[in-house]
């Protein structure tokens, strides 16, 4: 059974710092990509960060510069550094990971930035 676990999310005040993990477990075969997304009320899901196998990054506009993504892939987690957190940050940030013929996603995890 496949699971994504997630941890790291909570309430920060803005300008504060939060850190992501998801690790996962089950999966049979090499991990792709493994990302985050995140979806704030009312809103569609959207990508914040993605990296590679080989650790190619990439971020959305919004996050450029205040997030950092990582992964350990002897642990198959994947991590979202983020700093200088805004409330527009606020969101439940989703974990995602593809193999060659699956799309996996965590619970989520709730991000709150407020003063």
């Amino acid at each position: 059974q496949v699971q994504l676990v997630e941890s790291g999310g909570g309430l920060v005040q803005p300008g504060g710092s939060l850190r992501l993990s998801c690790t996962a477990s089950g999966i049979i075969g090499s991990i792709g990509d493994m990302g985050w997304y995140r979806q704030a009320p009312g809103k569609q899901r959207e990508l914040v960060a993605r990296i590679t196998r080989g650790g190619s990054a990439s971020y959305a506009d919004p996050v450029k510069g205040r997030f950092t993504i990582s992964r350990d892939n002897a642990k198959k987690t994947v991590y979202l550094h983020m700093n200088s957190l805004k409330p527009e940050d606020t969101a439940v940030y989703y974990c995602n990971v593809k193999t060659l013929m699956n799309d996996f996603w965590g619970q989520g995890t709730q991000v709150t930035v407020s003063s």
